[in-house]
């Protein structure tokens, strides 16, 4: 029975999105077909989870077997995902109706349902490669349905991701020749040889881009003002972090032996942390909404890395619960986003104000959410930070003090929007904005509610999600869930949000506005030049690939070019010059032409007495 469940979790959201394609132009119809598609999927999720299961087909001799297995990793990762598919998808029956492309929406909603489940229940390298690109097809179609224009942000993200899928393609060729087999649950390489450790470094491109880590990251925040918000909500926030964040850690975890202090290990603590200030420093200065967002879903996957990558039981354990308490309040602040701007028309924070008053609802959400994504206690960012911290710092002061700057400029940039959003005055445009439909209001408050409980009695999603996943060997025998964390810690996060708070002040004083509140830090010398060429993409690797691409297609066509004109205009002068020279000799002359025949007898003679 619970290997038919593995099947019916991928081909039954399949099977239904191709209803949704077919009544596409039957707006309810197929906005009802999709909830029921949902519906469904989280039935057969909760009766998966908790279980344990495989299921192997042998397909073809040279390693590509149809392999699931269901544990629970696995089966928590379905679960969730289920969880965020139905609050988005109901979210949006309200946010989509009346679009053109709604019906493509939900379509893609459900097939991405589809492979999302089937890469977390896959246990074969190569089955897992094909979900995993299936998802990049309906990353790119769930972008282009958006805004006019929007084609270019999804080849964007077709690019950037496609790159790191590449990547990803040659560490699993790697790792099956070393291991001697595709199935992951089977492989145990060592990092002490070249040829695993080449496999772990493409490997590592591919989970880490999948979960919006730098440097392949720069499609996020420009899907973000294209892509329908439900998009944002449903991808970059939830399932791409909880599939590449799960990849990441079995990598880790099975497929090769991460030890604290190995270079490997310290490479992706290194990498987490840039991850976390790059993209966090990016946020601090967007003045709208989802572009402040979209940079947050990039910061925050660095303290994912970071915690995984430290390879101590408190920072695996922090960066696993990271992961799911990331997809929960950065799914909450997307759907806050777009509460506001179908109710608003915009999310451009110079435009907002006073929407505490006339959207309380979703005013209270994103209080929620955002107190969970700066660390406030008691909720559940709190918890999962404090884990990482207490990983980093021993591993390391410098990556405690970086994951605790990003903390600092993380709760900087939402006291920032809180008050450009939501306090001040309501501009003449919004005096009128009501609160949103309830459709929309009951996933942001589900959501919220999870935040609260996940924080307040965090034994729950510690001890029957997070821990079962290392099991008591990794654990070493130590419990995280409750509140038993180091106070000196405590004290450093709380000593870092009054900073924040000090900081918005001065900021809120000196520019005589909530959206100007970053301004000292955004025109700070050095800062200032920065952040410059940061807007203007110098630091992007897709727009920086394109100026290569331009300057090579212009080197090309000089060439191209002077290959055409050596071919076309020089050998044709040259040989009508010399066409010119010989009918120039031709003068019907005797006398010449003898002459000539003796200068020719001549020259072959002196040239054979030399050879000779």
């Amino acid at each position: 029975m619970t290997n038919n469940l593995m099947y019916f979790a991928i081909l039954l959201p399949a099977v239904i999105s191709l209803l949704a394609f077919a009544t596409r132009k039957m707006g309810k119809v197929c906005a009802a077909t999709a909830l029921l598609g949902a519906v469904v999927n989280l039935v057969v999720a909760i009766k998966l989870f908790g279980q344990t299961a495989a299921v192997h087909v042998p397909w073809t001799s040279w390693g590509l077997d149809f392999t699931l297995r269901l544990y629970s990793f696995s089966g928590f990762i379905v679960l969730a995902a289920a969880g965020f598919a139905l609050a988005i998808t109901l979210y949006s029956l309200p946010f989509m109706a009346k679009r053109e492309h709604s019906g493509l929406f939900y379509f893609q909603l459900l097939l991405s349902v589809a492979f999302a489940n089937g890469a977390a229940l896959a246990d074969n390298l190569i089955l897992l490669l094909f979900f995993w690109e299936g998802l990049l097809i309906t990353l790119y179609g769930l972008i282009a349905i958006g805004r006019p224009g929007a084609w270019k942000s999804a080849m964007k993200a077709l690019v950037l991701v496609g790159v790191s899928d590449v990547c990803m393609m040659f560490g699993i060729a790697l790792a099956g020749h070393f291991a001697g087999t595709m199935q992951i649950s089977k492989m145990h390489l060592v990092l002490t040889e070249t040829g695993p450790t080449l496999a772990f470094l493409f490997l590592i491109i591919g989970a880490t881009a999948k979960a919006g880590a730098l440097p392949f990251h720069s499609w996020i925040p420009d899907a973000a003002e294209d892509a329908p918000l439900p998009f944002m909500a449903l991808m970059p926030a939830a399932f791409e972090k909880l599939l590449g964040i799960y990849f990441l850690a079995r990598i880790t975890l099975d497929m090769f032996a991460l030890t604290p202090g190995s270079w490997c290990s310290t490479l992706l603590m290194t990498l987490g942390a840039i991850t976390i200030l790059v993209a966090v420093m990016m946020a601090l200065i967007q003045k709208d909404y989802k572009r402040l967002l979209a940079y947050h879903a990039i910061s925050q996957v660095g303290y994912m890395i970071l915690g995984i990558g430290t390879a101590v039981p408190a920072g695996i354990v922090g960066g696993l619960f990271h992961m799911i308490n990331h997809a929960l309040y950065k799914s909450g602040l997307f759907l806050s986003g777009g509460s506001v701007e179908r109710q608003t028309g915009t999310t451009d924070l110079s435009k907002l104000g006073g929407l505490a008053r006339q959207m309380p609802i979703t005013f209270f959400c994103f209080f929620v959410t955002a107190c969970s994504i700066s660390g406030v206690p008691p909720f559940n960012g709190f918890i999962s930070k404090e884990l990482i911290y207490d990983g980093a710092l021993e591993r390391g002061g410098i990556f405690y003090a970086a994951a605790l700057l990003g903390s600092f400029l993380t709760a900087a940039s939402f006291l920032k929007l809180g008050h450009s959003a939501y306090f001040g005055k309501v501009s003449e445009a919004n005096k009128n904005v009501k609160e949103a439909p309830w459709a929309m209001l009951v996933p942001m408050l589900t959501i919220a509610g999870f935040c609260i409980l996940f924080g307040v009695y965090n034994q729950l999603p510690l001890h029957k999600l997070i821990q079962p996943v290392l099991g008591e060997h990794r654990l070493e025998g130590h419990d995280y869930a409750g509140w038993h964390f180091n106070i000196m810690l405590v004290v450093g996060t709380l000593v870092v949000l009054a900073l924040a708070l000090l900081n918005h002040f001065i900021g809120v004083k000196r520019s005589g506005s909530g959206i100007g509140a970053a301004d000292h830090i955004h025109y700070a010398p050095g800062l200032h030049q920065a952040y410059d060429a940061a807007e203007k993409g110098w630091f992007d690797p897709y727009e920086l690939g394109l100026t290569l691409a331009r300057g090579v297609g212009r080197v090309t066509w000089g060439v191209d070019r002077f290959i055409n004109w050596v071919s076309d205009g020089l050998a044709v002068g040259v040989t009508a010059m010399f066409s010119y020279l010989v009918r120039s000799f031709h003068t019907g002359s005797l006398p010449i032409y003898l002459w000539w025949a003796i200068a020719g007898v001549a020259l072959v003679i002196i040239l054979l007495v030399k050879v000779n």
